[in-house]
């Protein structure tokens, strides 16, 4: 089934590491062309070049999604890479843990600004491309994007939100041939959830958790069916 990636053109935000860094991977070996996306690009030039062997059509771009000028420079930098995008996929993510009543407005509101609105204003920007191509929206959300846990409200609000954004695309973009999907994780084994463990003062333990190639398999396969 990972034939039918071969040739198609994927960007992947979040890819310097964790789940963002293993569908990157899974993508760019399986032939796509990939744009690699994430703050660091120092990490993302490493990413870059450890995937180099799999094709020269992996690219990176730094970006920071707390801050709209990066976000709308992404989408250009893509736009300007390829007339069809077949994978947008948002991997990356924030999260900062307090009681809610103690949680400062400054901290929600940088939730609200990389979760959900760097998400839609980078599917806004580069939708024609995703339409052309009648490509796939894939959002990797979290298990707090349908319920909520202690300390977690202002990251559990923002995923809840996502989890809106993204149905309402499903709704309103199926018509056009787009797909768009979601996948709700539980803890995962990754750089994110070491510093959860270590804010909450619990053992990071990451032979229990997923892994963050669980989770591309849970991603890739639906991105390999057939359009029906």
């Amino acid at each position: 089934m990972e034939s039918m990636l071969r040739g198609k053109t994927a960007l992947v935000t979040g890819a310097s590491s964790g789940i963002g860094r293993s569908v990157a991977q899974r993508l760019a070996r399986a032939g796509a062309a990939v744009c690699l996306s994430g703050r660091s690009a120092e990490r993302l030039a490493a990413v870059r070049e450890e995937l180099r062997p799999a094709g020269e059509c992996v690219y990176a771009a730094a970006c920071d999604l707390n801050r709209e000028d990066d976000v709308r420079r992404l989408g250009a930098t893509v736009a300007a890479l390829w007339p069809r995008l077949d994978f947008l996929v948002h991997a990356a993510g924030t999260i900062a843990l307090a009681p809610l009543e103690a949680t400062p407005l400054d901290a929600l509101d940088e939730h609200y600004r990389v979760n959900v609105r760097a998400p839609l204003l980078l599917t806004q920007l580069l939708l024609d491309r995703v339409r052309a191509a009648q490509g796939q929206i894939a959002f990797i959300n979290s298990s707090l994007g349908v319920r909520i846990k202690e300390r977690a409200g202002a990251y559990a609000a923002s995923k809840h939100a996502l989890r809106a954004i993204a149905e309402t695309l499903r709704a309103e973009l199926g018509p056009d041939g787009v797909r768009v999907i979601t996948v709700f994780p539980g803890n995962t084994a990754t750089p994110m959830q070491r510093e959860v463990c270590r804010a909450l003062d619990q053992p990071y333990v990451p032979e229990r958790m997923l892994q963050p190639d669980d989770v591309t398999a849970a991603l890739v396969n639906p991105l390999t069916l057939p359009p029906g």
